[in-house]
């Protein structure tokens, strides 16, 4: 079975611009991403979207394949994940065309580790025909929260819920994406235009190492982590 990793890495950030070219322990993010996946040994490929000339040069010195460089609309609001891998998978050179399997990896997580990745895969392949999703535990459970209306008055935000009054202590676990790792079959993808399956497999980070890079506190906070 053939399985590539599939890295985003727009040059387009809005919060911190070019944040996937800053470095962490002098490496930039992109090519962090790109030396643990080049490290796990389980890729046919590792490959690198980006729009940015810059990105696509330090990638392929990092060892990344960068067949081409996408619209730049792909790397601003509204585009989403999805849109990146269809033009991935639609691009008429791509060698991702002859893949089974897909591993998305986020510059913007510094902090997964080559076990996770590993371990996230097998799994997948555990688990046929299922996508996997990196998450972790939220810090507030969800039932409890409050949506502020037009008139300025706070409503539940799931007024239905029989924990929406319960004490946090007290409500199920509840966990969120984190943004480090997805992966999926290329085939149900490109047929449902879509990386959900029925059955959605979560892999379990612990919270110190889900932080994803929207801002600069969250780069710090990364580095700290790190040097650590």
């Amino acid at each position: 079975m053939k399985s590539i990793c599939l890295i985003p890495a727009k040059g387009l950030s809005t919060r911190l611009p070019k944040k996937n070219l800053e470095k962490i322990g002098g490496t930039p993010l992109v090519g962090l991403a790109i030396q643990k996946a080049r490290s796990c040994n389980i890729f046919d490929e590792v490959i690198v979207s980006t729009e940015d000339t810059e990105i696509a040069k330090i990638s392929k010195i990092f060892g990344a394949v960068v067949p081409s460089l996408r619209p730049n609309k792909l790397s601003v609001d509204p585009a989403t994940i999805v849109d990146v891998m269809l033009h991935v998978f639609e691009t008429p050179d791509f060698v991702v065309q002859k893949a089974d399997s897909v591993t998305i990896l986020l510059p913007t997580s510094p902090l997964v580790q080559i076990d996770d990745i590993i371990e996230a895969n097998q799994l997948f392949d555990k688990h046929s025909g299922c996508t996997v999703l990196s998450v972790c535990e939220t810090d507030f459970p969800p039932f409890n929260a409050w949506l502020i209306t037009e008139k300025k008055e706070l409503s539940p935000c799931f007024p239905d819920s029989e924990y929406k009054f319960t004490k946090s202590t007290e409500c199920p676990k509840t966990f969120r994406s984190n943004g480090a790792i997805m992966i999926c079959n290329v085939d149900s993808f490109l047929k449902n235009r879509s990386y959900r399956t029925d059955t959605i497999i979560p892999y379990l980070m612990p919270k110190e190492r889900s932080i994803d890079i929207d801002t600069l506190l969250d780069l710090e906070i990364a580095r700290f982590l790190m040097s650590n």
